[in-house]
C-alpha cells in the first residue's frame, strides 16, 4: 500500500508548531506549498541534491527550532554523502521526510534506485541517524510525526508515496524575496 503525497505533507505538518521546514525542488516544494505556505518555509529552488545539507547547516545554526527537511527520494539520492556528514554531525533538531515514489519523477517518471530495492531508511541507519521508519499507510503518520518533530534527532521518515500529477501549488521563485521572508521568519533583520 501506498500513500497521497499531498495529503500526507498536509497531516505531517498539521504538528510541525513552530518547526521550520526546508524543501527539496519540484513536487515537494509544492506540496508543502499546498498544505499552507509560512515565513518559516524555504523552498529550495534549482539545487537538486542540497535540501538536507540545507537542513542540517540550518539544524546547526538554530539548534533552538526543530527542522524539517521534506525531499524526494531521487533528490536525496543525487545527495547521498548528506546522510554520512548528518549522521556524523549528529544534530538533535533535524528530521527529514522523504516521500519515495520510486521514480525521478521531475525529469520523467524513470524507475528509481528504491524501485529496484535501495532502502534509504537503511543507509541513513548506516549512517549513524538516531532513529528511522519507513511508513505506508495512514495508521503510520501520528508516531511518524511524533518522531519527526518530537524525538532526538538525526532522524529519517520514508514516505512510500503513490506516483501522481497533482495540481502544481507554486509558491514565489523570487530568491531574494524566499530569503528576505525566511530570514524575517527566523527573526533576523536584513541589512
Amino acid at each position: 500500500m501506498k500513500l497521497s503525497r499531498r495529503s500526507l505533507v498536509s497531516r505531517i505538518l498539521e504538528d510541525r508548531g513552530e518547526s521550520l521546514v526546508v524543501t527539496g525542488l519540484g513536487a515537494t516544494t509544492y506540496d508543502v506549498f499546498a498544505a499552507g505556505d509560512s515565513n518559516a518555509n524555504f523552498y529550495l529552488w534549482g539545487a537538486m541534491g542540497a535540501a538536507a545539507m540545507v537542513g542540517l547547516g540550518l539544524a546547526m545554526a538554530r539548534g533552538d527550532r526543530r527542522v524539517l527537511v521534506v525531499t524526494g527520494d531521487g533528490e536525496l539520492l543525487m545527495g547521498a554523502g548528506s546522510l554520512a556528514v548528518i549522521g556524523d554531525q549528529r544534530p538533535a533538531n533535524l528530521g527529514i521526510l522523504v516521500l519515495d515514489n520510486e521514480a525521478f519523477g521531475e525529469t520523467g517518471r524513470q524507475p528509481g534506485l528504491t524501485s529496484r530495492g535501495l532502502e534509504l531508511r537503511r543507509m541513513a541507519e548506516a549512517a549513524g541517524f538516531k532513529a528511522t521508519a519507513t511508513i505506508r499507510s495512514d495508521g503510520e503518520l501520528e508516531s511518524s510525526s511524533r518522531l519527526l518533530f518530537e524525538e532526538e534527532g538525526p532522524v529519517l521518515v520514508v514516505a512510500k508515496v503513490t506516483l501522481t500529477e497533482d495540481p502544481v501549488a507554486l509558491p514565489s521563485r523570487d530568491g531574494p524575496y524566499l530569503t528576505r521572508r525566511f530570514r524575517e521568519g527566523l527573526g533576523i533583520a536584513m541589512e
